[in-house]
């Protein structure tokens, strides 16, 4: 029998109206309204009920006052100042005190009856009219959930626009086109970013296959022709390494930093750039290095990657007999880095081009040369947004570029944490 009970509840349940939001608030204001009459209609009982004593008190209800008290007409004595209900009832024939009570009860008993009628009729009316009020107000929440179940990552274009005052409903609106706006813009810049990767690795793996094809092909192969296929073939596989690594480095910028550690950014700089003396020397580079103690907050060795790339970048793309200039000081608690070269001419509309994935500015920036992969900037660019530094980068018109990294300021406390790890707080 339980079970069969259980059962007839779960299909009761199950045909009760759903709890919507609109219903709730429907219920709230009814309740709001049934709450506020009755206190209203308790409000005006007391007031009758005191007022209908106070004549009965005065004499006024049955019997006209006589001045000053004294005799009524028909020697019934009158109410003297001060005297209670009780007292003018004592005074009163019994028919007729009897009488005025039955008055005053049914008056107070009809007022009580039509107010809670008038009540009831007026609490459905309320609900009724709240349902349509909340009906016109979730609206356009309607109209969002609709889009929102609507909308894929194929029609990320669509846009809900809503009219109407500037309310909180619209502000939601508006914050949900703009969501729908970064997300349109971050799922193209997606799809752009696998088919330009898909491209660079499919380039050394069909120079591999091709290699290979080519020396297995061959019937008079030597071992020297063997040798020099599988030396092509290792330099193509370590491009490959060095893509992959870069994206991996580029995916880790994006994913943000858990743990940040304090270090000395005038101290990795002049590492990263002893480390490429040499290298600027061969490209007949100048490399100029200036360097003071900088507090920075972060991973160090993405942090590291953030200089590399940057000087690697001005010394790969720059003039012959040019110069590059590092520099990492200390402006209102920030450490700044900042790297200028020399080099061909950038225009000012196509530097914000040089940091998307795969973007290169063509044989008059490279010089005809393709050794880069074109993840250089956009992997500083996902390493500075992780650290929440400040990257800005401007073309010089005698040609080359200025790129600056501000730090957040660093502020250190005592305390270290899980990992023995000194947390910080940036600002």
């Amino acid at each position: 029998m339980s079970g069969i009970s259980g059962l007839s509840r779960r299909v009761a349940l199950r045909h009760l109206p759903r709890r919507t939001v609109r219903l709730r608030l429907t219920f709230l204001y009814g309740g709001l309204y049934l709450v506020s009459g009755a206190a209203l209609l308790a409000v005006t009982y007391i007031l009758v009920h005191h007022a209908v004593s106070s004549q009965v008190v005065s004499g006024q209800t049955l019997l006209p006052p006589h001045d000053g008290g004294g005799l009524q007409p028909g020697g019934v004595p009158g109410p003297g100042p001060g005297s209670s209900e009780g007292a003018v009832m004592d005074m009163l024939p019994p028919e007729a005190a009897e009488a005025m009570a039955h008055q005053r009860s049914t008056l107070l008993d009809q007022l009580l009856i039509q107010s809670g009628i008038a009540l009831g009729i007026m609490s459905l009316i309320s609900l009724a009219l709240g349902w349509i009020v909340a009906g016109r107000i979730l609206r356009p929440l309607r109209t969002i959930t609709a889009a929102a179940r609507d909308i894929s990552a194929t029609s990320l274009n669509r846009r809900l626009a809503l009219q109407g005052p500037s309310d909180e409903l619209k502000e939601l609106g508006d914050t949900f086109d703009d969501l729908l706006s970064r997300l349109e813009a971050s799922f193209l810049a997606q799809r752009q970013f696998v088919a330009n990767a898909s491209h660079e690795l499919r380039t050394p793996l069909a120079r591999q296959r091709t290699l290979g094809q080519v020396a297995l092909s061959d019937p008079e192969a030597s071992v020297d022709s063997l040798r020099a296929a599988h030396e092509r073939i290792l330099v193509a596989g370590a491009q490959q390494e060095r893509l992959i690594e870069a994206l991996l480095t580029l995916t880790r910028g994006h994913a943000g930093i858990e743990v940040r550690q304090p270090f000395d950014l005038g101290q990795l700089t002049r590492e990263v750039t002893g480390a490429r003396t040499q290298e600027a020397a061969l490209r007949s580079v100048a490399l100029r290095v200036r360097t003071e103690p900088a507090t920075a907050a972060g991973n160090r060795n993405l942090a590291e990657r953030l200089v590399v790339n940057l000087v690697d970048n001005a010394i790969k793309y720059n003039a012959d007999d040019g110069w590059v200039d590092v520099s990492v000081r200390v402006m209102a608690g920030h450490a700044v880095l900042t790297v200028a070269n020399s080099g061909p001419v950038v225009p000012p509309e196509a530097v914000e081009r040089l940091f998307q994935p795969f973007q290169r500015l063509g044989t008059a920036r490279t010089g005809g040369r393709r050794d880069g992969l074109g993840l250089g900037l956009s992997i500083v660019q996902a390493i500075a947004a992780a650290h929440g530094a400040r990257l800005t980068t401007v073309a010089r018109p005698e040609g080359g570029l200025i790129t600056t990294v501000s730090f957040p300021v660093v502020t250190t406390h005592r305390a270290l944490n899980g990992n023995g790890a000194m947390p910080v707080r940036t600002g």
